[in-house]
Protein backbone atom coordinates (compact mmCIF):
# COMPACT_ATOMS: atom_id res chain seq x y z
CA UNK A 1 0.00 0.00 0.00
CA UNK A 2 2.82 1.99 1.16
CA UNK A 3 4.42 1.85 -2.31
CA UNK A 4 1.76 2.66 -4.29
CA UNK A 5 0.64 6.01 -2.65
CA UNK A 6 3.94 7.00 -3.14
CA UNK A 7 4.38 5.97 -6.98
CA UNK A 8 0.62 8.37 -7.29
CA UNK A 9 2.85 11.05 -5.23
CA UNK A 10 5.78 10.35 -7.86
CA UNK A 11 3.14 10.90 -10.73
CA UNK A 12 1.64 14.03 -9.56
CA UNK A 13 4.92 15.42 -8.50
CA UNK A 14 5.81 15.07 -12.40
CA UNK A 15 2.79 16.66 -13.99
CA UNK A 16 3.13 20.41 -15.02
CA UNK A 17 2.31 22.63 -11.67
CA UNK A 18 -1.10 23.43 -12.69
CA UNK A 19 -2.07 20.09 -13.95
CA UNK A 20 -1.00 18.88 -10.45
CA UNK A 21 -4.36 20.64 -8.84
CA UNK A 22 -6.47 18.98 -11.74
CA UNK A 23 -6.32 15.23 -10.64
CA UNK A 24 -9.95 13.16 -10.16
CA UNK A 25 -11.86 15.52 -12.44
CA UNK A 26 -11.35 18.74 -10.58
CA UNK A 27 -11.01 22.18 -12.45
CA UNK A 28 -7.85 22.72 -14.20
CA UNK A 29 -6.17 25.86 -13.08
CA UNK A 30 -3.02 27.25 -14.65
CA UNK A 31 -0.27 29.12 -12.20
CA UNK A 32 0.92 31.88 -13.96
CA UNK A 33 3.65 34.85 -12.78
CA UNK A 34 4.51 38.22 -13.54
CA UNK A 35 6.27 40.66 -11.83
CA UNK A 36 4.49 43.51 -11.85
CA UNK A 37 1.04 45.06 -9.37
CA UNK A 38 -2.28 43.38 -10.38
CA UNK A 39 -3.71 46.60 -12.22
CA UNK A 40 -0.65 46.29 -15.30
CA UNK A 41 -1.64 45.35 -18.38
CA UNK A 42 0.12 41.77 -17.77
CA UNK A 43 -2.38 41.17 -14.83
CA UNK A 44 -5.48 42.20 -17.06
CA UNK A 45 -4.07 40.30 -20.17
CA UNK A 46 -3.73 37.24 -18.16
CA UNK A 47 -7.28 37.24 -16.47
CA UNK A 48 -8.91 38.05 -20.14
CA UNK A 49 -7.44 34.82 -21.39
CA UNK A 50 -8.02 33.11 -17.83
CA UNK A 51 -11.89 34.35 -18.58
CA UNK A 52 -11.81 33.26 -22.47
CA UNK A 53 -10.63 29.91 -21.35
CA UNK A 54 -12.88 29.76 -18.91
CA UNK A 55 -16.04 30.51 -21.11
CA UNK A 56 -14.54 28.24 -23.78
CA UNK A 57 -14.53 25.35 -22.00
CA UNK A 58 -17.22 25.47 -19.46
CA UNK A 59 -15.37 26.41 -16.41
CA UNK A 60 -12.97 23.71 -16.63
CA UNK A 61 -9.54 25.57 -17.34
CA UNK A 62 -8.25 28.74 -15.91
CA UNK A 63 -5.43 30.72 -14.84
CA UNK A 64 -4.46 31.91 -11.20
CA UNK A 65 -2.88 35.09 -11.77
CA UNK A 66 0.54 35.37 -9.27
CA UNK A 67 1.43 39.18 -9.67
CA UNK A 68 4.83 41.20 -8.15
CA UNK A 69 7.57 38.64 -8.36
CA UNK A 70 5.22 36.31 -5.65
CA UNK A 71 6.71 33.50 -8.44
CA UNK A 72 10.37 35.20 -8.87
CA UNK A 73 11.67 36.94 -11.46
CA UNK A 74 11.35 37.15 -14.50
CA UNK A 75 14.45 35.05 -15.21
CA UNK A 76 12.89 32.71 -12.64
CA UNK A 77 9.78 32.35 -14.50
CA UNK A 78 11.08 31.68 -17.86
CA UNK A 79 13.54 28.51 -15.91
CA UNK A 80 10.33 27.87 -14.22
CA UNK A 81 8.15 27.47 -17.03
CA UNK A 82 11.49 25.12 -18.49
CA UNK A 83 11.58 23.11 -16.20
CA UNK A 84 7.32 22.82 -15.39
CA UNK A 85 7.13 24.21 -12.25
CA UNK A 86 5.64 27.53 -13.50
CA UNK A 87 2.87 27.41 -16.34
CA UNK A 88 2.36 30.46 -17.85
CA UNK A 89 3.97 34.27 -17.46
CA UNK A 90 4.32 37.22 -18.82
CA UNK A 91 7.59 38.76 -19.32
CA UNK A 92 9.49 41.32 -20.92
CA UNK A 93 11.54 40.49 -23.73
CA UNK A 94 14.78 41.67 -22.31
CA UNK A 95 15.16 38.78 -20.03
CA UNK A 96 14.57 36.28 -22.66
CA UNK A 97 17.40 37.22 -24.44
CA UNK A 98 19.48 35.36 -22.06
CA UNK A 99 17.46 32.02 -23.76
CA UNK A 100 17.31 33.20 -26.99
CA UNK A 101 20.00 36.13 -27.51
CA UNK A 102 17.77 36.88 -31.07
CA UNK A 103 15.42 38.91 -28.39
CA UNK A 104 17.98 41.36 -27.61
CA UNK A 105 17.43 43.34 -31.39
CA UNK A 106 13.93 44.43 -29.27
CA UNK A 107 16.09 46.28 -26.85
CA UNK A 108 17.78 48.34 -29.27
CA UNK A 109 16.96 52.33 -28.49
CA UNK A 110 14.30 53.79 -31.13
CA UNK A 111 14.35 50.65 -33.77
CA UNK A 112 10.69 50.71 -33.22
CA UNK A 113 9.21 53.84 -34.85
CA UNK A 114 5.75 53.00 -34.15
CA UNK A 115 3.71 51.14 -31.94
CA UNK A 116 1.89 50.16 -35.63
CA UNK A 117 5.63 49.00 -37.12
CA UNK A 118 6.54 47.11 -33.40
CA UNK A 119 2.94 45.22 -34.22
CA UNK A 120 4.02 44.37 -37.87
CA UNK A 121 7.58 43.42 -36.69
CA UNK A 122 6.09 40.80 -33.16
CA UNK A 123 3.21 39.70 -35.22
CA UNK A 124 5.36 38.99 -38.37
CA UNK A 125 8.16 36.69 -39.35
CA UNK A 126 10.57 38.25 -37.11
CA UNK A 127 8.44 37.88 -34.07
CA UNK A 128 7.18 34.20 -34.87
CA UNK A 129 11.04 33.21 -35.43
CA UNK A 130 12.05 33.92 -32.32
CA UNK A 131 9.28 32.72 -30.02
CA UNK A 132 9.75 29.27 -31.49
CA UNK A 133 13.34 29.49 -30.69
CA UNK A 134 11.93 29.46 -27.26
CA UNK A 135 10.52 26.02 -28.06
CA UNK A 136 14.42 24.68 -27.44
CA UNK A 137 14.33 25.30 -23.70
CA UNK A 138 10.65 24.07 -23.46
CA UNK A 139 8.79 27.01 -23.58
CA UNK A 140 6.58 28.22 -26.14
CA UNK A 141 5.50 31.60 -27.14
CA UNK A 142 1.76 32.02 -27.57
CA UNK A 143 2.14 35.63 -28.73
CA UNK A 144 3.59 39.10 -27.20
CA UNK A 145 1.86 41.47 -25.03
CA UNK A 146 3.46 44.62 -24.99
CA UNK A 147 5.14 46.93 -22.19
CA UNK A 148 5.47 49.82 -24.02
CA UNK A 149 7.55 52.85 -24.82
CA UNK A 150 9.98 53.18 -21.66
CA UNK A 151 10.75 56.52 -19.91
CA UNK A 152 13.12 57.84 -17.87
CA UNK A 153 12.74 58.93 -14.04
CA UNK A 154 15.43 60.43 -11.66
CA UNK A 155 16.20 61.48 -8.57
CA UNK A 156 18.97 64.00 -9.30
CA UNK A 157 17.48 66.80 -12.48
CA UNK A 158 15.54 66.97 -15.58
CA UNK A 159 17.06 65.04 -18.14
CA UNK A 160 15.64 66.40 -21.53
CA UNK A 161 19.50 66.01 -23.94
CA UNK A 162 21.60 62.87 -23.50
CA UNK A 163 24.23 65.47 -21.37
CA UNK A 164 21.92 65.49 -18.87
CA UNK A 165 22.46 61.71 -18.25
CA UNK A 166 26.53 61.81 -17.19
CA UNK A 167 27.25 59.94 -14.14
CA UNK A 168 23.42 59.25 -13.61
CA UNK A 169 23.15 55.56 -12.05
CA UNK A 170 20.57 53.79 -13.52
CA UNK A 171 18.96 50.80 -13.54
CA UNK A 172 18.24 48.80 -17.06
CA UNK A 173 16.76 45.38 -17.71
CA UNK A 174 19.53 42.60 -17.33
CA UNK A 175 19.94 42.45 -21.25
CA UNK A 176 23.16 43.64 -23.16
CA UNK A 177 21.52 46.51 -25.82
CA UNK A 178 20.17 48.43 -22.20
CA UNK A 179 23.46 48.57 -20.46
CA UNK A 180 25.46 49.99 -23.48
CA UNK A 181 22.33 52.30 -24.85
CA UNK A 182 23.26 54.31 -21.08
CA UNK A 183 26.92 53.76 -22.00
CA UNK A 184 26.72 55.58 -24.79
CA UNK A 185 24.60 58.14 -23.24
CA UNK A 186 27.43 58.89 -20.66
CA UNK A 187 25.14 57.36 -17.42
CA UNK A 188 26.28 54.16 -15.38
CA UNK A 189 23.96 51.30 -16.32
CA UNK A 190 22.97 48.75 -13.45
CA UNK A 191 21.66 45.72 -14.47
CA UNK A 192 18.61 44.66 -11.60
CA UNK A 193 16.03 42.32 -11.06
CA UNK A 194 12.94 44.76 -10.86
CA UNK A 195 12.02 43.32 -7.65
CA UNK A 196 14.88 45.18 -5.95
CA UNK A 197 14.85 48.60 -7.71
CA UNK A 198 12.35 50.31 -5.48
CA UNK A 199 14.58 49.97 -1.99
CA UNK A 200 17.56 50.39 -4.08
CA UNK A 201 15.72 53.76 -5.03
CA UNK A 202 14.64 54.42 -1.95
CA UNK A 203 18.20 53.97 -0.20
CA UNK A 204 19.49 56.04 -2.96
CA UNK A 205 21.92 52.82 -4.07
CA UNK A 206 20.76 54.15 -7.66
CA UNK A 207 19.65 57.70 -8.71
CA UNK A 208 17.37 56.88 -11.84
CA UNK A 209 15.50 53.66 -13.69
CA UNK A 210 13.21 53.43 -17.16
CA UNK A 211 9.85 51.85 -17.57
CA UNK A 212 6.68 52.65 -19.07
CA UNK A 213 4.19 54.79 -17.60
CA UNK A 214 1.69 51.89 -16.45
CA UNK A 215 5.09 50.50 -14.64
CA UNK A 216 6.14 53.68 -13.49
CA UNK A 217 2.33 54.87 -11.98
CA UNK A 218 1.67 50.73 -10.76
CA UNK A 219 4.99 50.42 -8.83
CA UNK A 220 5.03 53.62 -7.21
CA UNK A 221 7.89 55.35 -8.51
CA UNK A 222 6.90 58.96 -7.86
CA UNK A 223 7.46 58.58 -3.94
CA UNK A 224 11.14 58.40 -4.82
CA UNK A 225 12.45 59.78 -7.94
CA UNK A 226 11.17 63.14 -8.66
CA UNK A 227 11.53 64.25 -12.63
CA UNK A 228 10.43 62.18 -15.51
CA UNK A 229 11.59 62.79 -18.86
CA UNK A 230 9.42 61.11 -21.93
CA UNK A 231 12.54 60.01 -23.97
CA UNK A 232 10.72 56.90 -25.97
CA UNK A 233 13.87 55.76 -26.10
CA UNK A 234 12.92 51.59 -26.22
CA UNK A 235 9.89 50.18 -27.09
CA UNK A 236 9.21 46.98 -24.58
CA UNK A 237 7.62 44.17 -26.29
CA UNK A 238 6.43 41.40 -23.78
CA UNK A 239 6.16 37.96 -24.03
CA UNK A 240 2.94 36.01 -23.32
CA UNK A 241 4.70 32.49 -22.49
CA UNK A 242 3.23 28.82 -21.30
CA UNK A 243 5.13 25.85 -20.29
CA UNK A 244 5.60 23.23 -23.05
CA UNK A 245 4.98 20.31 -20.38
CA UNK A 246 2.01 22.54 -19.69
CA UNK A 247 0.77 22.78 -23.27
CA UNK A 248 1.32 19.98 -24.62
CA UNK A 249 -0.29 17.93 -21.58
CA UNK A 250 -3.09 18.94 -22.87
CA UNK A 251 -5.66 17.47 -26.03
CA UNK A 252 -5.01 18.79 -29.51
CA UNK A 253 -8.61 20.31 -29.24
CA UNK A 254 -7.64 21.93 -25.70
CA UNK A 255 -4.42 23.28 -26.79
CA UNK A 256 -6.17 24.69 -29.97
CA UNK A 257 -8.46 26.47 -27.56
CA UNK A 258 -5.24 27.63 -25.77
CA UNK A 259 -3.87 29.57 -28.56
CA UNK A 260 -7.22 31.46 -29.12
CA UNK A 261 -7.83 32.68 -26.11
CA UNK A 262 -4.13 33.82 -26.00
CA UNK A 263 -4.79 35.40 -29.39
CA UNK A 264 -7.79 37.66 -27.74
CA UNK A 265 -6.06 38.25 -24.56
CA UNK A 266 -2.89 39.70 -27.09
CA UNK A 267 -5.69 42.34 -28.53
CA UNK A 268 -7.16 42.87 -25.06
CA UNK A 269 -3.95 43.71 -23.41
CA UNK A 270 -2.09 46.28 -25.72
CA UNK A 271 -5.29 48.34 -25.77
CA UNK A 272 -5.18 48.22 -21.91
CA UNK A 273 -1.44 49.17 -22.36
CA UNK A 274 -1.77 52.52 -24.32
CA UNK A 275 -4.92 53.67 -22.74
CA UNK A 276 -3.18 52.93 -19.28
CA UNK A 277 0.05 55.16 -20.78
CA UNK A 278 -2.52 57.77 -22.25
CA UNK A 279 -4.29 58.08 -18.38
CA UNK A 280 -1.43 57.72 -16.22
CA UNK A 281 0.86 61.01 -17.77
CA UNK A 282 -1.69 63.18 -16.68
CA UNK A 283 -1.83 61.08 -12.84
CA UNK A 284 2.08 60.77 -12.67
CA UNK A 285 1.61 65.26 -12.66
CA UNK A 286 -0.91 64.74 -10.29
CA UNK A 287 1.53 62.41 -7.86
CA UNK A 288 4.29 65.42 -8.15
CA UNK A 289 6.68 64.09 -11.01
CA UNK A 290 8.35 67.18 -12.69
CA UNK A 291 7.35 65.89 -16.19
CA UNK A 292 9.95 66.80 -19.28
CA UNK A 293 8.29 66.32 -22.45
CA UNK A 294 10.21 68.83 -24.27
CA UNK A 295 12.74 66.04 -24.70
CA UNK A 296 15.40 66.56 -27.37
CA UNK A 297 14.79 62.99 -29.24
CA UNK A 298 16.70 63.68 -32.18
CA UNK A 299 19.50 63.98 -29.87
CA UNK A 300 19.25 60.75 -27.86
CA UNK A 301 18.12 58.87 -31.50
CA UNK A 302 22.22 60.41 -32.82
CA UNK A 303 24.00 60.03 -29.66
CA UNK A 304 22.59 56.35 -29.62
CA UNK A 305 23.48 55.02 -33.23
CA UNK A 306 26.97 53.67 -32.30
CA UNK A 307 25.12 51.09 -29.88
CA UNK A 308 24.38 49.54 -33.41
CA UNK A 309 27.72 48.85 -34.06
CA UNK A 310 28.11 46.63 -31.30
CA UNK A 311 25.14 44.65 -31.87
CA UNK A 312 25.91 44.75 -35.94
CA UNK A 313 28.04 41.38 -36.44
CA UNK A 314 25.48 39.17 -34.71
CA UNK A 315 22.13 40.48 -35.48
CA UNK A 316 22.76 42.90 -38.59
CA UNK A 317 20.13 40.57 -40.57
CA UNK A 318 17.62 40.81 -37.77
CA UNK A 319 18.14 45.02 -37.35
CA UNK A 320 17.61 45.51 -41.51
CA UNK A 321 14.44 43.13 -41.54
CA UNK A 322 12.83 44.66 -39.04
CA UNK A 323 14.00 48.17 -40.33
CA UNK A 324 12.43 47.08 -43.21
CA UNK A 325 8.53 45.80 -41.95
CA UNK A 326 6.82 48.89 -42.56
Amino acid sequence: MKGKFLLALALILLLPAGLAWAQGGKKIVLKAGHVVDDNHPYHHGLQKMSDILSQKTDGRISIQIYHSSQLGNERDLIEGMGMGTVDMAGTSSAPASGFVPGFTVFDLPYIFTSREHAYKVMDGDVGRELLDQLAEKDVIGLGYFENGFREITNSVRPIVKPEDLRNIKIRVMESPAPIATFRALGANPTPMAWGEVFTAMQQKTIDAQENPLPVIFGQRVYEVQKYLSMTDHFYAPALLLISRHTLESFSEADQKVIREAAAEAVTYERLVSKQQADDYLQQLKEKGLEVNENVDKAAFIEATKPVYAEFEKEFGQLIKRIRETQ
